[in-house]
């Protein structure tokens, strides 16, 4: 049963991530451009010597975006049918499709939402080299600590809606990761390096088609493996 929802997780996953590598070639590459050529004209401004690319930009919007996405989306496809083989039965009397598109949703929020309102996405003019590790380090942490917050609240929805009823116990679960994820991104520290001059419109522009390839994945992740799983389990496979 497990490798049947692996295998669609998979699928998905591929499929979810060519749809979002399309999106950010279309959406986010030119905000990309505009960020490269941004930064070669400070650098050549301020008199820096232009460092030679290891990987052509030929290559990163083409076959490395693509395929990276691709390697990705199976990645988190093949998680995504895990959690939803183990959650299954267990967070109520959800059908395939609509427990693919919470735990779709839930995904999304613990790990794109929280961690971009706190760390949101730069384009590669931005940010100092030194601080990388640092950068990197708190974007991880948030992430972590948002992923434990949504499993919690997860996990409080059952006996909470045995309770008090399914609605104020979704509602206080709610509360529950709204809490602790919120108490997390006022404690750890902000990371603010956007350059002096650097345009509005461009860094806006970059964070939109950032989560909008993000939201596209997690979307139909959830559909497809939905779909996919509730045409198998009524064939007569059951979990």
């Amino acid at each position: 049963m497990v490798s049947g929802f692996l295998l669609r997780g998979l699928l998905s996953g591929i499929f979810a991530g060519l749809l979002a590598a399309s999106f950010a070639s279309f959406a986010g590459e030119p905000s990309i451009e505009r960020a490269i050529a941004f930064e070669s004209a400070t650098a050549q401004a301020a008199g820096d010597l232009h460092e030679p690319e290891v990987v052509s930009r030929t290559v990163q919007r083409g076959a490395g975006l693509f395929t990276a996405s691709i390697v990705y989306g199976a990645a988190i496809g093949g998680l995504f049918s895990l959690v939803f083989a183990l959650a299954y039965g267990r967070l109520g009397d959800f059908s395939p499709r609509t427990l693919a598109a919470l735990l779709a949703l839930l995904g999304f929020t613990a790990l794109v939402i929280v961690p971009e309102l706190k760390y949101p996405a730069n384009p590669p003019a931005i940010g100092a080299a030194d601080t990388i590790g640092q950068r990197t380090a708190l974007y991880f942490a948030l992430l972590a600590i948002s992923l434990l917050a949504t499993i919690l609240s997860a996990t409080l929805v059952p006996p909470l809606a045995a309770r008090i009823g399914i609605w104020n116990g979704v509602l206080v679960s709610a509360i529950v990761f709204i809490f602790a994820a919120g108490l997390a991104s006022f404690v750890l520290p902000a990371v603010d390096e956007v350059p002096s001059g650097f345009p509005a419109s461009l860094l806006w522009y970059f964070r939109l088609a950032s989560i909008g390839a993000r939201a596209i994945l997690w979307g139909v992740l959830g559909l497809a493996f939905g779909a996919m799983a509730q045409s198998w389990m009524k064939r007569g496979h059951r979990a």
